[in-house]
């Protein structure tokens, strides 16, 4: 946890509040500045998508080590914001439109993620670059920390709480249910494929 004190990390929202606790300094950079601040040594980490956009955007020439799991987020997925009054207005049929719209981006975005991935880690790792995983010690900081920044902004905002308690009891099942099946088929499988 000491080597993290002092660095600069461009990473924002929650995951940045987190990280702030932990001692790092947390950077909001567009896309397209991570690469030279990462190059002129402005920053000294950067969180951004995965494997397959971090190539894409060529962090693997100036920053070589590749750190997992990306524990402020754990899976992609997309968000569309509509403002409540003009979602009103719009026809039932749009309203459905636009929710399978949402879904099939989701989806779709999902699978090409899980079919991207793979190939550019493996591109990454062929250029040098060195894959590391997180501490138990950090991990279980971040979780600490991030348990934290969320109970405390449930107590101030009465929004947040709205959705912060029922997705912190179905997060729960979610986690014993996929210890059951997902997770203990998963670590099975890696395991049979080293073999």
């Amino acid at each position: 946890m000491a080597d993290l004190k002092g660095v600069k990390m461009r990473v924002g929202g929650f995951a940045g509040k987190v990280m702030e606790r932990l001692g790092l300094v947390p950077q909001q950079l567009a896309g397209g500045d991570i690469y030279p601040a990462l190059e002129k040594g402005t920053i000294d980490a950067a969180e951004w998508v995965g494997p397959y956009d971090d190539e894409k955007l060529g962090f693997y020439k100036v920053a070589p080590y590749y750190y997992a799991p990306g524990w402020w987020e754990a899976g992609a997925n997309f968000s569309f914001y509509v403002n409540i009054k003009d979602w009103e207005k719009l026809p039932k049929e749009y309203q459905a439109a636009f929710e399978v719209a949402s879904y099939e981006a989701h989806v779709r975005m999902q699978a090409e993620y899980d079919a991207k991935n793979p190939a550019a880690l493996a591109r990454l790792l062929k250029n040098g670059v060195k894959l590391r995983t997180f501490s138990k010690e950090i991990m279980d900081g971040c979780y600490k920390a991030a348990q934290d920044v969320m109970t405390e902004e449930a107590a101030k905002n009465a929004k947040f709480r709205t959705i912060y308690e029922p997705w912190k009891r179905f997060r729960n099942d979610q986690n014993m249910w996929a210890s059951v099946a997902e997770a203990t088929m998963q670590d099975y499988l890696i395991r049979a494929g080293r073999k």
